[in-house]
């Protein structure tokens, strides 16, 4: 192996695309495995922690966890804050995606249509639009996370907040982040960052 190899869902989503969002900023040519649902049964026991993504690099060992993944790609590229403290803030907000996912997370699995719709009413009118007002708080004035400077920070918040508006969530409204408009800035700035405009043409 003689470049990174990034494994992940064939799927353009999630801690899989922020992932390959940032070897894309980063200009790095990296392997993108995409896994079938089908293939998923048997490597997930060779993983470290039973998920994707995972990251290998030549000479090292498996790398697991997207934030930890996404961290190593910026501060390798120059795409995470060599501060501490700034660095910090940058990985808290990470985290806060996270926190955001776990939160969604078991409505995907609710299968009764009523408990469901309730489920995610219930998220797109209270969670969610709390979950906004902590993320703006953190946001400085842009047009990325932290300022003009493109980081790892930018592609998670990228990716949840085109997932949350995209239409593509029963029972949440495209409109739900429409009152936070420092996230809508992010988005919009990454996704019109050209080597993010060039990963997509690709397609």
């Amino acid at each position: 192996m003689s470049k990174p190899r990034l494994t992940y869902f064939d799927a353009p989503t999630s801690r899989g695309e922020e992932c390959r969002l940032a070897f894309t900023l980063a200009g790095v040519d990296f392997e993108d495995v995409r896994l079938q649902r089908t293939e998923w049964g048997n490597l997930k026991p060779r993983t470290p922690f039973g998920g994707l993504p995972t990251l290998e690099m030549p000479g090292q060992p498996l790398l697991a966890q997207s934030n930890a993944i996404l961290t190593f790609i910026g501060r390798r590229h120059g795409l995470h804050p060599k501060d501490d403290f700034e660095a910090a803030r940058h990985e808290a907000m990470m985290e806060h995606v996270e926190d955001l996912r776990h939160a969604l997370g078991p409505s995907l699995r609710i299968e009764d249509p009523v408990e469901k719709k309730k489920a995610r009413e219930a998220l797109a009118s209270t969670y969610i639009p709390a979950w906004a007002a902590s993320a703006e708080k953190q946001i400085g004035d842009g047009p990325f996370f932290a300022g003009k400077q493109v980081s790892v920070v930018d592609v998670k918040v990228y990716v949840v907040v085109r997932w949350l508006s995209g239409g593509v969530i029963d029972h949440i409204p495209p409109t739900v982040l429409a009152e936070f408009p420092k996230l809508k800035r992010v988005h919009d700035a990454v996704r019109d960052h050209a080597a993010v405009k060039a990963w997509y043409g690709k397609s």
